[in-house]
């Protein structure tokens, strides 16, 4: 069966919040294809499932610092009367078990996939990162090792520019 939702639209969709990647109650409706009020009505009816690592409430300035991240026209923010839930990869897995659709069934598979390749894509910038600082080792060493060939160039340079002592007769 075909991806329902492209990966990169669910990607998008993933934010940086408390030092963990969420996904907002608002966008998780959207790809769910339900009313935000009736995905909170969901997760209120089972709320134990629910613990402050699998969801949480934005703050105030968290909330300032998501909306400032994308353009949004007065009425959607007309449309915001609660402040936003944020769903950790965890609270998204267990939204899979309150909402039985088979579109949320297959948004979940999807939003699984983006979170597996964004720990991929995040792995390999920590991997070239690491071999990046080993490079400038590297080079840092051999600047080093260069300076003082040059060192000795010059050295010897100016020795050579002293006027010789000359040998022999003088005329």
């Amino acid at each position: 069966m075909g991806n329902l939702i492209p990966i990169e639209r669910v990607e998008n969709k993933i934010y940086l919040i408390r030092g963990q990647k969420v996904m907002i109650d608002r966008d998780l409706a959207e790809l769910y294809g339900v009313e935000t009020r009736i995905l909170k009505q969901a997760v209120k009816r089972n709320i134990e499932r629910f613990p402050d690592d699998f969801m949480f409430e934005l703050n105030e300035e968290e909330y300032l610092d998501w909306r400032s991240q994308f353009v949004m026209s007065n009425s959607d923010k007309m449309g915001l009367r609660w402040k936003p839930s944020a769903f950790t990869e965890q609270g998204i897995a267990m939204l899979s078990g309150i909402l039985k659709s088979k579109r949320a069934v297959q948004v979940n598979i999807a939003i699984m996939r983006a979170f597996v390749n964004l720990r991929r894509i995040l792995s390999s910038h920590r991997e070239l990162g690491i071999k990046l600082a080993e490079l400038e080792r590297k080079y840092e060493r051999h600047d080093v090792e260069i300076k003082g060939v040059f060192d000795a160039i010059r050295k010897l340079m100016v020795e050579e520019a002293k006027p010789k002592r000359k040998i022999g007769f003088i005329k």
